[in-house]
């Protein structure tokens, strides 16, 4: 089953047909409010609530089926208690994140290295961060094949710290197994077939599709 988390993020920012699947959502903080403002319920919200009214809190409580309230002070973000809930609860397979990238720089950042987490780090795979330009997968060490997707034209892979053995034998600009101790970006690769395939050894590996918006 997917799972879809919408995060409190600028809504500009937002993929078209954002909200076409109207089943299986989790609201994080503002993003509940956005989903009811859509029409659509979400599953489950979470989150500390403190950036919204009693008014806004209240419609939440009135509409949600099921809100996890936290405390502001904890060690974990709202966006990464949303993710583990959508395996633990509602057993997700595949969760797409949406509203996490844009706006302020910080939150984005800890939802991109969320996955380097020993607890989160087991659902890498089966995450996707998703916005207007850009789709970011997760991978653990291994063999992976990336399929083409026309709308994005760009394939940028990045190392998320000490990665061994990092080869691209089939995209546009190739490498074998090079090992990087540090994180790099090979930023806008490109596909030259219908797939592509990632391999490595150790570490964390993360690929963007990317694209320019017409201007």
């Amino acid at each position: 089953m997917q799972v879809n988390i919408l995060a409190g993020g600028p809504q500009q920012f937002y993929p078209e047909k954002i909200f076409n699947q109207k089943e299986n959502w989790i609201g994080v903080d503002r993003g509940s409010l956005f989903l009811l403002r859509q029409h659509i319920v979400p599953q489950i919200a979470i989150g500390d609530f403190d950036s919204m009214s009693k008014t806004e809190f209240s419609e939440i409580k009135r509409l949600v089926p099921k809100i996890i309230q936290v405390n502001p002070i904890k060690d974990d973000t709202d966006t990464e208690l949303a993710v583990s809930k959508a395996f633990t609860l509602l057993h997700a397979d595949e969760v797409k994140i949406y509203g996490a990238t844009g706006g302020r720089q910080d939150h984005f950042l800890s939802n991109f290295f969320m996955f380097l987490k020993p607890q989160f780090r087991k659902y890498a795979q089966q995450v996707q961060l998703i916005d207007r330009q850009n789709v970011f997968l997760f991978f653990n060490p291994g063999k992976h094949v990336l399929l083409k997707q026309p709308q994005y034209k760009y394939l940028s892979i990045v190392t998320l710290g000490n990665v061994g053995n990092l080869t691209l034998p089939d995209e546009k600009y190739r490498l074998h197994k090079q090992s990087d101790e540090n994180p790099i970006v090979y930023v806008s690769n490109e596909f030259i077939s219908e797939k592509a395939t990632i391999s490595f050894s150790a570490g964390m590996v993360a690929a963007i599709y990317s694209r320019d918006l017409p201007k």
